[in-house]
This record gives C-alpha cells, structure tokens and sequence, in this order.
C-alpha cells in the first residue's frame, strides 16, 4: 500500500474514489465485496489509485534540449 502521511488522507482518496465508483466508473481491481467503500478500499490498498497532496503538482517532463 502507498504510504499516506495520515489515516485522514487515506479515508479521503478511499472516499473520493467510492464516490466515482457509486457514479459508474468501473473497479480497478477484483473484490469480494459490492460495496463502493470496499472497493475503493481494496483499490487504495492495492497501489491503484493516484492521488496527490493539495497544492502539489506532478514533476513535469525535462525540457528538450535547444537544438544548435
């Protein structure tokens, strides 16, 4: 499982995926359970889901290099 800084910050991606979940996005992984919480818990667990902390941005690509 990634490492979260805090439980608070896992509840809240596991939440915001069983949200999408609940709005029709399909499971990103196989589960025992119907429930969208459940899954969302499963999929977390399983490194499936990305996220980001607010205000953080992923690193961009290197720029090319300037031809001469």
């Amino acid at each position: 499982m990634e490492e979260f800084d805090s439980n608070y910050r896992y509840i809240l991606v596991a939440a915001r995926r069983a949200r999408q979940l609940q709005g029709g996005a399909r499971p990103k992984v196989e589960s025992k359970s119907r429930k969208a919480c459940r899954i969302a818990m499963d999929e977390v667990a399983a490194g499936k889901v990305e996220w980001t902390k607010n205000g953080e941005r992923e690193p961009a690509a290197p720029a090319a290099e300037p031809q001469e």
